[in-house]
């Protein structure tokens, strides 16, 4: 942490108003490209959650409000270069699993949302998530930053068409098909650019895609359309967020058979979200070099709380729990190093809200360079793991694997923070006392709690 933000750190309640020297360029540039790499959001989000019956076209305008809102606290309240949205997975579990799967109204699924953002509230004004952070070991901070790197290279891999889904292997090569060409056309650029030190690397790698992808939805828009390109459909859009917004409903709790669901439905948001976020805030610091000389993130208690105000204003709004983005790693490695860099994630988002058939026409194809490339400089964190340690080495290894292998921050950390305390704490029983492994009360308890999960939840 520089010299600016420790100061900035002490003065008031927007920090970012005291920052100096700040290049703005840079952190706009930042900033446009963490939202690209993002944007797909504005498409997938009211996709996912139509299917809980709720209406698409608002769920645009509430999509990009939401993020806007997350991102304008983040950048004034905690100074950081992160950008929140809906969460990819959460969404999911909200319309597949809570609704369609279990019959939950889509409102009362909103109001479990709204209780895990006061609830996060709570525990961040208590600095319960900031212990916990700061509890995390440094060897395992630097695994979580690699594992986000594997995290979403796959993530990149998977969207352009490289890798697929299969029956036997799970996963396994897919054909050379245009997205594969284009992607990998745009990785080029960003790996040319940035050897050569240009500036915008990864920005023009997603711009170049985009192109390409376009050009070919001319040329052949019957395969483009299979292969999930499509041309913009027009420029201007604007949809109100009457039918799903203010719709939290807590009748439920006039019948009791439905509180205990409603608990297991709060606490799955609540594990999902809380470490999701954690892993993300200290794996994107700790690549971009933001942790201060303890290992621990800078300003984490005003990032968790933007982060928990976001998602109670999210379900107020009409949207499933709001989150920190991994893809905020590609701003902070173009250069974003202040809030400026969220703010300008946050006004795009605005501005989507009106342009947003040009932000949805951004294939994943185009995105896919930033990610795979993002992840590739995230990698190198390894370098920071003693490897040669098995009490510290072996369970930043399970974190690294697990993230990429459960397909979720979240599950990874969960793992490998379970898998940290079992290993020390199994090997101080056998070592002597000068030689046992120092283990905090706060990774004991998450253990537990992470073991319950798992047997239980």
């Amino acid at each position: 942490m520089n010299s600016n933000q420790k100061t900035a750190s002490r003065q008031g309640p927007f920090p970012l108003l005291s920052e100096k020297n700040v290049n703005m360029k840079k952190e706009i540039l930042a900033g446009i490209t963490t939202f690209l790499t993002m944007a797909y959001i504005i498409a997938v989000n009211p996709s996912t959650l139509a299917a809980a019956g709720m209406d698409a076209g608002a769920l645009v305008t509430a999509t990009c409000l939401a993020a806007a809102l997350g991102c304008f606290i983040m950048g004034f309240v905690a100074n950081l270069p992160f950008a929140l949205a809906s969460g990819m997975g959460l969404n999911a579990f909200f319309a597949y699993t809570v609704v369609l799967k279990g019959g939950v109204p889509w409102e009362t699924a909103l109001t479990a949302v709204f209780v895990e953002g006061i609830i996060f509230i709570f525990l961040t004004l208590f600095k319960v998530r900031e212990a916990v952070v700061n509890s995390i070991p440094l060897n395992m901070k630097h695994g979580v930053t690699a594992g986000i790197g594997i995290f979403i290279a796959f993530i990149g891999l998977k969207g352009c068409g490289l890798v697929i889904a299969n029956e036997a292997t799970f996963v396994s090569m897919g054909h050379l098909s245009p997205t594969v060409i284009f992607a990998f056309v745009g990785l080029f650029v960003i790996g040319v650019m940035d050897k050569k030190n240009m500036k915008g690397s990864i920005l023009a790698g997603i711009a170049v895609s985009s192109i390409m992808a376009w050009i070919y939805a001319v040329l052949n828009p019957e395969m483009a359309a299979k292969l999930g390109i499509y041309l913009p459909t027009g420029i201007f859009k604007f949809e109100s967020i009457a039918p799903i917004a203010g719709k939290v409903d807590f009748g439920f709790f006039s019948h009791p058979k439905d509180i205990g669901n409603f608990f297991v439905i709060v606490c799955t948001f609540l594990f999902v979200d809380f470490f999701d976020t954690v892993g993300t805030l200290v794996g994107v610091c700790s690549k971009a070099n933001m942790l201060d000389e303890n290992g621990n993130v800078p300003n984490v208690g005003r990032a968790l709380l933007a982060d928990s105000l976001a998602t109670t204003i999210g379900a107020l709004l009409g949207v499933s729990t709001v989150t920190t983005y991994v893809e905020s790693s590609t701003g902070v490695l173009a250069g974003g190093k202040t809030g400026y860099t969220a703010i300008t994630v946050g006004i795009l988002f605005l501005m989507a809200m009106f342009f947003s058939p040009i932000f949805i026409a951004i294939p994943a194809c185009a995105t896919a360079p930033a990610l795979i490339y993002v992840g590739y400089l995230m990698i190198s964190s390894l370098r920071e793991v003693d490897l040669h340690n098995v009490t510290e080495g072996l369970p930043a290894f399970i974190t690294v694997i697990s993230m990429a292998l459960t397909y979720s921050i979240g599950d990874g950390l969960t793992i490998g923070i379970l898998s940290y305390v079992l290993i020390n704490l199994i090997y101080n029983i056998f070592a002597k006392p000068d030689e046992r492994e120092k283990v905090s009360w706060v990774m004991i308890i998450l253990g537990i709690l992470f073991l319950i999960k798992l047997l239980f939840l």
